[in-house]
């Protein structure tokens, strides 16, 4: 009975997180709605490329950011090196005289310390933040700008898109435009619970607290709830994304990623008070906490399973659904038999993401906060 029960609840508890949630916010979105009032404003901008050793890049990407529509007298471009090692901060000097400003780390203390440098030594209104990996369109600054318009937005997430090696949209999969989905619907209902980390905004006085070792998407955002402002996602304002070369290198990228996220929920705990934060409680409950524990009802789901497998036909019929399910994640993983646009993947990144994120966990529960980082090849 115990095990019927636990199978059942793991079952519940899965389908919560990924269909449960998003269905009850798109019904919410069908009697409450904050569209963002967006306007043409110019105010003063700070825009922050971080990097570490990315002399590969970071010429591309200082010329991108030339290119932006945006009034010259009104943007400043700072490069924050975090004690790069190669040629990038003799790179970045050489625009000195085109006024690109350097910023560098005295230690290697992680992509946020080299941050907190850059945003000590901003003057604008509004900070973008942005890796050396990130490709903007000429308006990319102007449309992100737009929104602080509206005086309720405190910071604002642009939509990824992902390109292959000739430069064409690949197909981000399923599991990117449902994250894409699910931002417009938190953005559309109350606000946004993280931020798009390779190109985000803010305003620069969410921005005066700036945690040198929390993951400065998703802690930038908390410190914008917690000024009473809200975090939106702006489908105008897109970052262009060269496909990793490397599954494992986008594995560890992942894990790294949950780690970073879970020190900085650890830490905002109060947050979860739905007497004082309403539904952003339930939000961050649903989006963060419940996806990460994911995981853990998996692998509950397949070994209750196991235990009452005898039980009747549906549940040996369940149990042979789910090893069908696994058989093929795996296979799919770790063998070329499915391209990269077949439905069958869905099952091996499906999988992939949970056994980052287990791996995660393993890694804070160790006190690993893996600080450092090491930008992955495109």
């Amino acid at each position: 009975m115990i095990a019927q029960s636990v199978f059942w609840s793991s079952i519940a508890f899965i389908l919560y997180a990924y269909f449960g949630y998003p269905l009850l916010l798109l019904a919410l979105s069908l009697f409450r709605s904050r569209p963002v009032k967006k306007g043409d404003i110019t105010p003063s901008v700070s825009f922050i490329v971080t990097a570490y050793n990315e002399e590969d890049r970071i010429k591309a990407k200082i010329e991108n950011t030339f290119e932006q529509d945006y009034p010259e007298d009104k943007l400043e471009i700072i490069v924050a090196s975090d004690c790069s090692t190669d040629r990038t901060d003799e790179i970045v000097k050489s625009f000195r005289h085109r006024g690109v400003r350097l910023v560098r780390a005295a230690e290697r203390k992680g992509k946020e310390n080299a941050q907190k440098h850059a945003v000590d030594a901003a003057s604008g209104e509004i900070l973008v933040f942005s890796d050396a990996a990130a490709i903007l369109q000429p308006d990319g600054i102007s449309k992100v700008v737009k929104n602080f318009n509206d005086p309720t937005v405190g910071c604002v997430s642009s939509t990824d898109k992902f390109i292959d090696r000739d430069g064409k949209l690949s197909g981000e999969g399923a599991y990117v435009r449902y994250e894409m989905f699910l931002r417009s619907l938190e953005s559309r209902v109350n606000t946004l619970v993280g931020l798009s980390g390779s190109f985000f905004a803010a305003r620069k006085e969410v921005c005066r607290n700036w945690a040198a070792d929390l993951q400065s998407d998703f802690n930038t955002l908390l410190n914008s709830v917690k000024s009473g402002l809200r975090g939106v996602s702006d489908t105008e304002s897109v970052g262009f994304y060269k496909n990793i070369l490397h599954e494992q290198k986008e594995f560890d990228r992942k894990v790294r990623t949950v780690v970073r996220g879970i020190s900085v929920f650890m830490r905002s705990l109060p947050l979860l008070n739905i007497f004082k934060y309403g539904l952003l409680s339930w939000q961050l409950a649903s989006h963060k906490l419940c996806r990460w524990l994911v995981p853990f009802t998996m692998i509950l789901a397949f070994v209750s399973n196991a235990l009452i497998i005898t039980y009747s036909t549906f549940y040996l019929y369940a149990f042979i659904l789910q090893a069908a399910f696994y058989t093929i994640a795996f296979g799919g993983a770790w063998t070329d038999i499915f391209s990269k646009r077949n439905i069958l993947k869905i099952p091996s990144f499906f999988v992939l993401v949970n056994l980052s994120i287990l791996n995660a966990w393993l890694r804070y529960a160790k006190g690993d906060r893996m600080v450092s980082w090491t930008p992955s090849k495109r």
